[in-house]
């Protein structure tokens, strides 16, 4: 189908505690959110498109399209909650994703614990048979022994296969004869590493392939699922899901990898953020989401998120890169930590107070909640501090209960730290927003960047509770927290484009460059990705071509833009001169005075997407009416280490050019934007809040 202007979309989210629904009916949204149900996840959004499309006063089959972004693939790894897994490799290639790269991401920690690997040792199988790393056969592949483990598989109660032979990247064809062979006996998904994720370095292909099929199974039988109970429903429009890097995807491809939906829900906020700093004209960005189970950082440049074609799932050593679960996929860079609303509040052995990653999720859900959840979680310490009301908390769906928040706090906490409630639940408040404070300053030092050049926009359930007080640590002057920040991710959905980014590694030399071969890899990579676009969308496509170079003998290499035409006799020259003027905007100089130094190209990339129209202008303003709040609470303030009169405000009521001068909490149905001591809150044109530090100009 080719979507338009006036289509009625409709964006779902699902999040570990959440499910976030947005209805676009032809320019206005009508949102909610429902508590996620882990038995059954369809279920929320089922609910919540009944609410929405009763608000709407639509029927469901008026619906034109429904796009869906998924934390459930990203939770299922970080939780360990999968398929089991056998993986069948090459013999000798065992232990590659327990060896890992044998990078220490702690140089001198002598009691270094690195993530486990998704399979354990006992269910990796190898067989011999092996590819060169120009493709050709070494040594055939032993299909007699593949029938015996496949024999061994069926009898092992496994849920899933994946399947990762060395230099499969540049010829597939032990991988699909292993495929063949493995899929007679067994009835279950077979996932290979060539179609999964086509790149050099065995460690990342092997254990993204792993992931693949860790997931698989749980995410093709609820997107199945989803899939009947909308139609029965009466919704008979086609479903597409966003994946990680930012673009649609039909279902059935989201079905066969689902690893590319790891990051769908974050890519969605991604996208919320970038489209509100195109309307407003804001080049550096900070994109803060915060939801749940988990938190987002993402850096923001000239409208667009920075990308990436490997990222790591649940760092575990203090956001060190190289400390958590490498997924090598196109993907929208940011960085990822426990620390939701559900997420734990505990007390580790030197006691330290600790949040996360475990997280209540919605079932039982943080102690306030009245489902059964007796651990401390972010909202609880939240709660007790005085940002939310317990009487409106989700626009009154959920009652909020103080006393259980205390009870829990205490215990958990309070008490082995010999401290009261409300300096309890400071306390873990102080602890989840320095840890990701610390987060940004990682992401921001990893890309070469200052975090406190960048104006933050907030969003996600528990983000704009929290973002003054991150804006505070971080030096960050401006935040912005956008109309329907609560549904945030969801909203952004409904502006992804079709897209798709298709990969190829070949390693090729500049000296040996041959144009012919390279236009031909390149035409089938751009006809495998708008294939892939042309499946929801008719119009326009664009393909941005990217080549991955580096100085050969280099551990890395850069990404290095290039015109979509054909290549020529002068390819070469003209690839070395974009290379190191690459390289120079990335590290200030080229390597200079080294004869003959040989530049290379590792991957190809072509990525496409749908041509979509621009988003209206918008100018910041500082505001010129002052509003007075009509009612107060007592909320804990950071500033003088007490209880404080907060002015609490309706959000619906405000108008553009209102200023509501901290300390406040500017209430709505989905989320609530705390306004610290040392900023003010003014609303924007589009009916967004800017948070400004007193004495700032916007």
């Amino acid at each position: 189908m080719t979507s338009t202007a006036n289509d009625i979309r409709l964006g779902a989210d699902i999040g570990g505690t959440f499910t976030d629904i947005a209805l676009d009916v032809r320019g206005t949204i009508f949102s909610t959110k429902i508590l996620t149900n882990y038995a059954a996840p369809e279920q929320a959004i089922l609910d919540g498109i009944e609410i929405v499309s009763r608000d709407a006063g639509i029927s469901l089959s008026d619906l034109d399209i429904v796009i869906h972004g998924t934390t459930l693939a990203t939770n299922a790894l970080i939780e360990r909650r999968g398929a089991k897994t056998a993986l069948v490799t090459t013999e000798g290639f065992r232990d590659v994703i327990e060896m890992r790269t044998e990078n220490r991401f702690e140089q001198y920690d002598l009691n270094l614990q690195l993530p486990p690997p998704l399979i354990p040792r006992e269910d990796r199988f190898t067989v011999k048979g092996r590819i060169g790393a120009q493709g050709q056969e070494l040594q055939p592949l032993d299909e007699a022994f593949l029938e015996d483990i496949a024999g061994r598989i069926a009898a092992g109660g496994f849920g899933s296969v994946a399947i990762g032979f060395i230099h499969s990247y540049a010829n597939p064809a032990h991988e699909l004869r292993a495929r063949e062979i493995l899929a007679r006996k067994l009835s279950i998904p077979i996932s290979i590493s060539a179609e999964v994720s086509p790149q050099m370095r065995e460690f990342e292909r092997f254990n993204t392939v792993c992931a693949n099929a860790y997931v698989r199974p749980q995410m093709a039988d609820y997107l199945a699922r989803l899939q009947i109970r909308l139609k029965e429903m009466g919704a008979e429009c086609p479903v597409f899901m966003i994946h990680s890097g930012g673009g649609l995807i039909s279902v059935e491809t989201a079905s066969e990898f689902p690893v590319r939906l790891v990051e769908s829900g974050p890519a969605g906020g991604a996208i919320f953020a970038a489209d509100i700093a195109r309307r407003f004209g804001l080049e550096k960005v900070v994109s803060y989401d915060m939801g749940g189970t988990t938190a987002k950082i993402c850096l923001i440049e000239d409208y667009a998120p920075r990308t990436a074609r490997t990222f790591e799932v649940a760092r575990t050593y203090r956001f060190c890169k190289g400390s958590g679960m490498p997924i090598s996929i196109p993907v929208i860079e940011m960085i990822e930590i426990g620390a939701g609303g559900g997420s734990i509040a505990w007390v580790d052995a030197m006691g330290r107070i600790q949040t996360g990653p475990e997280s209540a999720g919605s079932e039982p859900g943080p102690a306030c909640y009245g489902r059964g959840g007796k651990r401390p979680a972010i909202t609880d310490a939240d709660l007790v501090l005085g940002k939310l009301d317990p009487d409106n908390f989700a626009g009154g769906a959920i009652r909020l209960d103080t006393s259980a928040s205390e009870l829990a706090l205490m215990r958990d906490v309070g008490e082995r730290l010999s401290l009261d409630a409300m300096s309890t639940a400071f306390g873990i408040c102080e602890v989840v927003d320095e840890n990701m404070a610390n987060a940004a300053r990682v992401h921001a030092v990893e890309n070469g960047k200052n975090i406190s050049d960048n104006l933050m926009i907030a969003f996600g359930g528990a983000a704009p509770l929290h973002a003054a007080r991150l804006c505070e640590k971080l030096g960050i002057d401006r935040c912005i927290i956008p109309k329907g920040a609560g549904v945030g991710s969801a909203i952004g959905f409904l502006k992804a484009p079709f897209g798709y980014e298709a990969l190829a590694s070949r390693l090729t030399q500049l000296s040996q460059f041959k144009p012919a071969e390279v236009n031909a890899l390149l035409g089938g990579l751009k006809a495998s990705a708008e294939g892939f676009v042309r499946t929801g969308a008719a119009g326009a496509i664009v393909c941005e071509i990217t080549a991955f170079m580096r100085y050969a003998g280099q551990g890395w290499e850069i990404p290095v833009p290039l015109p979509d035409e054909p290549f020529g006799d002068d390819a070469a020259t003209r690839l070395k001169d974009l290379f190191e003027a690459n390289y120079q905007r990335f590290f200030g100089r080229a390597i200079e005075g080294l004869d003959g130094l040989e530049v290379e190209i590792v991957t190809w990339s072509v990525k496409a997407t749908d041509v979509r129209t621009t988003a209206a202008r918008h100018d910041l303003t500082t505001g010129h009416r002052t509003n007075e709040p009509a009612m107060t609470r007592a909320v804990f303030d950071p500033a003088s280490g007490e209880p404080r009169t907060y002015g609490i405000v309706e959000r619906e009521l405000l108008c553009a050019g209102d200023r509501v001068a901290g300390p406040a909490v500017i209430v709505e149905r989905e989320t609530s934007t705390v306004v610290t001591t040392s900023f003010d809150a003014v609303v924007q044109s589009d009916g967004a809040i800017l948070l400004i530090r007193k004495g700032c100009q916007a």
